[in-house]
């Protein structure tokens, strides 16, 4: 499975914003030197890279700058949204319509990733459910990206008091990443 550049920027954005220039240095330089070979290089924001690489660099922020705790990953995702959807995916936001844009999940998630693919379920008319399926890598750091962008895009979209639970993972041996999100008006 590969992933877009764009994953590798946001998080680059996040770790130099919230930790400095030194974080990342930190981060890159604990990688193996084949990734920190990559890192050195220009990634490209539309070109796909291993989603391998994407995991190795999740552990490191973590072990490195989260001392452990995954929610940074959460306030990644927050970010990543608040970068992508203000420019190059401000197209898909809904505002005033939550539910459209969550309606939207299954073409977002191609941005993204190139394999598997994700569905929107409607549970109410301010809830609803977001499950991946097929997707040939995944990762729990991942997940709580996903929770986090898909919580501050529902914001950018009009809704309060954001709500994103994650119900099954992969990662920790479910057959699905499934996420439910609830909200106001």
């Amino acid at each position: 499975m590969e992933i877009k550049g764009m994953i590798f920027h946001s998080r680059k954005e996040f770790v130099i914003e919230n930790f400095g220039e030194e974080g990342w240095d930190s981060v890159v330089a604990s990688l193996s030197k084949e990734d920190q070979e990559l890192f050195d290089e220009t990634i490209l924001t539309a070109k796909w890279y291993p989603f391998e690489v994407g995991e190795r660099l999740d552990k490191a922020i973590v072990g490195i700058l989260g001392g452990g705790d995954g929610g940074i990953f959460r306030k990644i995702g927050v970010q990543s949204a608040q970068r992508s959807l203000t420019k190059v995916h401000k197209a898909f936001l809904t505002p005033g319509d939550p539910q459209a844009f969550m309606k939207k999940s299954s073409i977002i998630y191609k941005f993204y990733y190139d394999t598997g693919y994700r569905e929107y379920q409607e549970t109410g008319p301010n809830s609803g459910i977001v499950t991946t399926y097929e997707a040939e890598t995944f990762s729990h750091p991942d997940c709580l990206t996903v929770i986090g962008w898909y919580e501050e895009a529902l914001r950018m979209c009009g809704a309060k008091r954001v709500a994103g639970v994650e119900e099954e993972c992969r990662a920790k041996g479910g057959k699905v990443c499934r996420y439910r999100f609830s909200w106001d008006i």
